[in-house]
Order: C-alpha cells, then structure tokens, then sequence
C-alpha cells in the first residue's frame, strides 16, 4: 500500500541562524506569503506537516510566538485566490480582519480569506512552555458550494470545534493530520471531497444556509456524522442499522441509501470495525491475558461462537490464533482473508 506523503519540517535540523528563512519558506506553502515577525527570530524552533490531496492541502504546525500580516502589497504581488480553515490545537491566536479582531482558544476554527487582507497572531502560554500549534485546510475559493457574499461574512469569526459540523470536522483534519500513513495516496480525491463537504456543512451551519447546500455535500456531511456515530458506539450490542437511523432521525431506507457506495451496507459496515478493534486488540501485548471472549464483548460480540465465526470468516484463523501468531510469530500478523 502506498501510503499518503507528508512533507516534514524541523528547524531544528538546520543551524540556528537559518531557522526563521527555512521556517518562513515553507509557512507560504501552507497558503500563501505573508509578511512574518516573531521575538525568535535568532533561534526558531517549529514543526511542520503538510499533507497535499490535490484540490484540498492540510498542514499541521508547531512554532514559537509570531505575528503575521497578509497585505494589499503582498495580495498585489500573488494572489492564490484561495480560502484557509484554521483550527488552534494549543496556545493562543488572534485574527483580524473586516475591522474585526477575534480571539481564538483551543479547538476553535476560523476561516481566512488570503485575497483579503488581515493580521493573525499566535502565541505561546504556560510560560512558553507550550508552543502554539495550529491545523489548516486551504482549497480554491471556487471549490466552496456557498456564494462568496455569505462565506464573506464568516471570516475572521469563531466557529468552535467541539458540537455540530465543527467537531467533525476537527476530527477528520486531526485523524489525517496526525496519521496520514494510514490512508492511501488513492484515497486523496475522496479526502479532498469530504474535507470540502466539512467546510461547507460548518459554514452554512452558522449561516444558517444548511438548505442551500448541494444534496451530495448534505449527504457527506451526514453520511460522515453517521460514521462517527458508529464507531463511538461500537461496544453496544444494541448498535443495528434501525437503532443508527433513528438517532438520526432517518428512516433505515434512507440509512442504507446513504450506504449504497459501501459493498458491505450498513449492518457489514459495523460488523467489519468491530473485527478491526477487537483484531487490535488481539495483536496488543498490554492484553494478551486478557481472555479473547471478553475481547469480542467490548467490541459487541456477546456470542463467543458467532465471534469466532466472524473473526475466521474475515481473517483466516480463530481469533485465539491469531493472538498467537501475532504476538509470538515473525511475521507479526495477518491479512484479511478474500475468499
């Protein structure tokens, strides 16, 4: 499997004078050139991840203390014509824009408009022992199912994080992010896709424009609530396709609708995340005294029989072997069976 590339940085990898050029380099890859000052500058330290999926480029960094400006020269000089979420993971920010300055906390989102101009600040708290540290999305402006007279009015505000289209959001740039070796450089399109589909379900939400969306964005944006609804909830035996649609005020037609692009449905769709858990759970050593049916019953398997059943139909061994074999064997591990 080709896993996704993400481009790393470390100006601790450089001497101590190129640090702040090398950090300023790759910070106008992430968007686009903005005009930088920090109290650093003599010994920088930062980090940086930038994942491309094409039409949709995330980042994830770590620095110290800066401000920045994006100016009417600078816009002059290039204007990329591209819009920017921006969620705070740590620290503190603040973006100015529209005659408007808006503080930002953890887990809080904003959206950014590099055609326009505007401030931000980022800031290190605890003293300076934690560093600030932000995650992005940035696409073309075209790209966004909303009319740009009402996107307009959303820059430079809060959005949190933490309820509604926000959090999922979050969830999705976090997950990705942090692990892009677990998705496959084919899967980047769809990624942009959904990524889009976020954006747009968090900004109509505080437009209270949700019914302007197009009907596939309106889909995503559900289908991708229905999914981490599942996977909080896969320990509950009680987890059925009629017990996912009525949480979400569906009805199961509509539910398997949804699922009509997963060869699996619904129903496979959550027996086949319950195996992975219980697979990795299998596989860890921190729980190999721990007895396999009790494995099968945190993951909502309350037959032993029928868990073992599924497990050999997915895998090829009883779950029991593959503990084994995963755990004292060189190979360490095994595929998925595809018959």
């Amino acid at each position: 499997m080709t896993a996704l590339r993400a481009d790393l940085l470390d100006t601790t990898q450089v001497p101590p004078a190129e640090r702040w050029p090398f950090f300023l380099d790759v910070a106008e890859r992430a968007a686009a050139r903005v005009a930088l000052a920090s109290d650093h500058v003599a010994d920088f330290r930062a980090t940086s991840r930038i994942i491309d999926l094409g039409a949709v480029q995330l980042s994830r960094f770590r620095y110290q203390s800066l401000t920045g400006w994006r100016t009417p020269r600078l816009i002059r000089q290039a204007d990329p014509e591209v819009f920017q979420v921006a969620m705070v993971i740590s620290g503190s920010s603040e973006i100015s824009a529209h005659r408007r300055a808006t503080p930002m906390g953890r887990t809080d989102f904003t959206l950014l408009d590099w055609s326009r101009p505007h401030r931000l600040a980022h800031r290190s708290t605890r003293g300076g022992r934690e560093q600030a540290a932000s995650v992005t999305a940035t696409f073309p402006r075209a790209l966004l199912p909303i009319s740009p007279d009402r996107v307009e009015r959303m820059t430079a505000a809060l959005m949190p994080g933490t309820e509604g289209p926000g959090a999922l959001l979050a969830q999705h740039l976090n997950h990705i992010t942090r692990h892009p070796e677990q998705f496959r450089v084919a899967a980047a399109p769809r990624l942009a896709d959904l990524t889009l589909s976020l954006v747009a379900a968090m900004l109509a939400h505080h437009l209270d424009a949700e019914d302007d969306l197009p009907v596939e964005v309106r889909q995503q944006a559900t289908l991708t609530q229905i999914n981490a609804f599942i996977d909080r909830h896969l320990g509950d035996p009680a987890l059925t396709p009629r017990a996912v649609a009525e949480a979400h005020r569906l009805s199961v037609r509509t539910l398997h609708r949804l699922f009509e692009d997963e060869p699996e449905g619904v129903a496979g769709s959550i027996r086949r995340r319950r195996l992975d858990r219980c697979r990795a759970d299998l596989a860890d050593p921190l729980l190999r005294h721990e007895p396999v049916r009790r494995v099968g019953r945190r993951w909502g398997f309350t037959d032993p029989t029928h868990f073992s059943r599924s497990f050999r139909a997915a895998y090829g061994l009883s779950p029991r072997a593959y503990r084994e074999l995963h755990l004292s064997g060189p190979t360490g591990g095994c595929q998925p069976a595809t018959d």
